[in-house]
């Protein structure tokens, strides 16, 4: 037998080596340079981690009553990877979640380890699940938000989406303080799912939220409510607005509009109902700015409260002819008059005297133009045209509120600011937020003052005129003094003008008006009554009559009636 040729066997020897040198290079690689990165790929694939949400806090009344909060409930995941058979799975799981076939089966056959089959699952619902014996499907705890009376007070309180994050209302403002912290749980399985026997699995607790204690009152809320919906049907409104103040205090005891939502199920009615147009949308506010009119006057000293003025029932203004809301012959009329008998032309003489530049001021003052600050995503800060831009109509047409546009809470705002003595107190919805360490009050509510003690009282003497004599006499309570304005206000067109048919109805006012402790608007949205003292001043009555027994109101001394003012019948 011939031997290899020695060269041969050399260069067989050689590539051996070259190629055992590769190897050993190679080995070198992946167990030094790139050891880590190959590590760190492979703990990817056999690691999972899945996000643990915190227990949301609660929203609660004034009183500590709950008017949200969470429920335990599970979330239904699965590992498709591990379930061995999609449609069989599918079909099972269907009826009990109330879920079609086809959309499971999707989900069952996905790529990855981990996938949703459904959120906020009952727990017991749950737990006839587990009790299946599915492979693949498991469950983790979580809570789901609840709203316990359904639809109170849903346009303020708002809603969370399927992650429990706050969508609308306070349940958006105060998200950072209900959210609380997420935690998580990270496992360490196999290449089907299943955990490794003394592998990573590593959990951490979720921090709860804090509970956010409100200044609404759950009782008159649901009173209001009612009143709301009762008074737009009588008066065939497209919907309405209700707001209860403290003007000491600035606490909101309720607020409502109508029609509403049930935060329990938003989807199911239309997105419109959602806004709360108490401090979102803006309005027209007509008579009721009158007030503000009054106010200035008594406070710069440009009418006399005994002083009477030739008052007609027309006037030219510019282009313009504006008239009061019935005609009569010339009348002969006090301050006192002109707001209790809600007299345009008299609102405009007066206006005249005081100048546009003081109105404006005035108008500002009062909290008009600008956001209330009450806290509460996306108010609004009203409309109010630039002194620069002002006109003599202007100035006629803002003296009885057409022209500008407020919000209702900025409207009620005025108001309590006459009934807290001439000082503005900034409203506000949350009255503390509560967590394991106990109980931080919310700040005290801004103040400034606007009128003097005695102008506040003497408007204070024409509101109760407007009620004993004048446009509001529907709002009579007996037993109590009651100080307040009607307001009907046409609503404008798109391009310019105003509908004819359509109206704002409105009654904002107070009691008992010698020592105020609740202030009330009721505002209706095209009531086929038209007037604010036929279609509002009822439902500011009812309210009032809810208010004076939920929050213990008592009579006060009734004030005197204004200078020259006629006795109520």
């Amino acid at each position: 037998m011939k031997r290899p040729p020695l060269r041969r066997l050399i260069a067989m020897c050689a590539i051996f080596a070259f190629a055992l040198a590769s190897i050993l290079v190679r080995l070198a690689i992946l167990q030094v340079s790139q050891a880590q990165a190959y590590q760190a790929r492979a703990m990817e694939q056999r690691v999972s981690t899945v996000t643990l949400p915190p227990w949301r806090g609660r929203l609660l009344d004034r009183s500590g009553e709950p008017l949200a909060i969470s429920v335990p409930a599970r979330d239904v995941y699965a590992n498709p990877h591990y379930v061995t058979s999609p449609w069989s799975t599918a079909k099972k799981l269907a009826p009990v979640l109330d879920e079609k076939v086809k959309p499971l089966v999707r989900l069952l056959s996905s790529t990855g380890t981990f996938v949703y089959v459904a959120r906020h699952v009952p727990v017991d619902v749950a737990d006839r699940i587990a009790g299946m014996h599915l492979e693949g499907i498991d469950s983790i705890p979580v809570s789901a938000r609840w709203y316990p009376a359904g639809a109170l007070a849903p346009q303020l309180l708002g809603f969370v989406d399927i992650d429990g994050k706050g969508i609308s209302g306070l349940e958006l403002q105060y998200d950072s303080q209900l959210a609380g912290k997420a935690g998580s749980r990270t496992w360490e399985h196999d290449s089907e799912g299943r955990p490794i026997v003394g592998g990573i699995d590593v959990e951490r607790p979720p921090v709860p939220g804090e509970d956010v204690e409100t200044t609404i009152d759950r009782d008159l809320q649901y009173q209001v409510q009612t009143a709301l919906a009762q008074y737009v049907r009588l008066n065939h409104a497209t919907g309405g607005t209700v707001i209860v103040m403290d003007p000491k205090t600035g606490d909101v005891y309720a607020m409502a509009t109508y029609p509403w939502f049930d935060p329990n199920d938003p989807g199911a009615a239309p997105v419109a109902n959602q806004r709360n147009r108490a401090i979102v949308d803006v309005y027209e506010p007509g008579s009721t700015n009158k007030v503000i009119t009054a106010a200035a006057a008594v406070q710069e000293h440009v009418l006399p409260l005994d002083r009477r003025l030739t008052v007609p029932w027309t006037m030219r203004v510019g282009p313009f002819t504006i008239h009061d809301s019935h005609p009569h012959a010339p009348e002969r009329m006090t301050l006192g008059d002109i707001v209790a008998q809600s007299s345009n032309i008299g609102a405009v003489m007066v206006a005249d005297q005081l100048g546009a530049p003081t109105m404006a001021r005035y108008l500002s003052a009062f909290g008009l133009g600008r956001p209330t600050g009450v806290d509460f995503p996306y108010e609004a800060r009203g409309i109010m045209l630039p002194l620069s831009q002002w006109s003599d109509a202007s100035l006629a047409t803002m003296a009885y509120g057409q022209g500008i546009a407020v919000t209702p809470l900025q409207m009620i705002s005025v108001f309590s600011t006459i009934a807290d003595g001439g000082v503005w107190v900034q409203p506000r919805l949350v009255r503390a937020t509560i967590d394991g360490g106990g109980v931080r009050a919310a700040a005290p509510a801004r103040t400034r003052r606007v009128v003097s003690e005695s102008t506040a009282r003497a408007v204070t003497q024409m509101l109760t005129y407007a009620v004993a004599d004048g446009t509001g006499t529907e709002a009579r309570i007996d037993g109590y003094q009651v100080a307040g304005k009607t307001g009907t206000a046409r609503i404008p067109k798109p391009d310019g003008g105003y509908y004819t048919d359509r109206s704002i109805a409105s009654f904002i006012g107070f009691l008992p008006a010698g020592n105020p402790k609740v202030v009330i608007a009721a505002i209706l949205d095209r009531p086929t009554t038209v007037y604010g003292g036929i279609a509002a001043a009822p439902l500011f009555q009812t309210v009032a009559r809810y208010a004076i027994e939920r929050l213990g109101i008592a009579p006060a001394a009734p004030l005197p009636l204004p200078p020259h003012a006629l006795p109520a019948p």
